[in-house]
């Protein structure tokens, strides 16, 4: 049955407001534990979240130029070859279609097929294919490719996977300042009253043990959605999503034909930026994975009718 592309991405954004009440919840809930065993849970929660706040406000305000060097990108210009001035004029006529300022271009110098965006807003945008993407794609298929990337600029989700970052990072700070406080002896009530109901003592450590790795599946869980929305995105931008579908299936095979380069020519520190995220595993696996599976996008593709 086909689906509207207005209708898919409406559904996301509700499961993406959704995740993250999630993690307002799992922020509470471990804010109310440290409050019960030690007392004075206002000051933890904000050293908490300074701490994260610090380390996120570099990544985002910096994270294109982080990107480009650590990934080994070149910015190009229309006239520098003949692959830079198709992906060039590829994303110059997206960005129109998309009402977005152009981005940079840039080129990764690496056979492996991908391609990212980054840049904290759009008007600080990057777009990068690599080098093996252009020799793999026809211009339909890199089209395909091209609305991804500009539809992550345009939904802004450099800054929304800042803040799902941002609250993770929080979650684990207050969990290991939870933790070393009790091998220190820092709780703040007493021991009566802390004896008095060891079952809420109980759940509380419990909660502090498995909430950072709550939060980092509701942060992986926003990733996959977005990557779900970019790919809606880029049928609406390119009216055409057979041209996603079709470059996903070269990828796909790609992986798949080479499981071992594949997965090692991508720094893994980088991986949430990439269209594709070779690394196969089991559900285990695509359960910790920052993309949901090539198939399952190669199918809502198909389903999915722009008019």
């Amino acid at each position: 049955m086909a689906i509207s592309v207005s209708d898919t991405m409406r559904t996301i954004r509700l499961k993406t407001f959704l995740l993250m009440i999630w993690f307002g919840a799992i922020i509470l809930a471990l804010g109310w534990v440290i409050g019960y065993l030690f007392g004075n849970v206002t000051l933890w929660l904000t050293i908490a979240l300074v701490m994260a706040l610090m380390q996120i406000w570099v990544s985002y305000w910096y994270s294109d130029k982080i990107v480009l060097a650590s990934t080994g990108t070149h910015l190009v210009d229309r006239n520098e070859s003949l692959e830079a001035q198709t992906l060039f004029d590829v994303v110059e006529e997206l960005s129109i279609a998309a009402g977005l300022p152009m981005p940079k271009v840039g080129i990764m110098e690496t056979q492996e097929p991908n391609a990212f965006a980054t840049g904290r807003d759009p008007n600080h945008a990057v777009v990068v294919a690599t080098r093996g993407l252009l020799q793999m794609m026809n211009r339909e298929e890199l089209s395909g490719v091209i609305g991804h990337e500009l539809s992550h600029v345009k939904n802004r989700d450099i800054l929304l996977t800042s803040m799902a970052a941002t609250l993770a990072l929080m979650v684990s700070y207050l969990a290991n300042i939870s933790w070393r406080m009790m091998f220190w002896g820092g709780m703040g009530r007493d021991r009566d009253d802390r004896g008095s109901n060891a079952i809420v003592m109980l759940i509380g450590m419990l909660l502090i043990f498995l909430a950072p790795l709550a939060a980092t599946l509701v942060r992986l869980a926003v990733s996959r959605e977005r990557e779900f929305m970019a790919d809606a995105g880029s049928a609406q931008i390119t009216r055409n999503p057979e041209a996603l579908a079709s470059a996903l299936e070269k990828l796909d095979l790609y992986g798949k034909r080479v499981p071992k380069r594949a997965a090692s020519s991508t720094n893994p520190a980088f991986a949430e930026l990439f269209i594709v995220n070779n690394v196969k595993g089991d559900w285990m696996t695509n359960l910790f994975s920052t993309h949901p599976s090539t198939e399952e996008r190669i199918k809502r593709l198909r389903s999915m009718t722009v008019y």
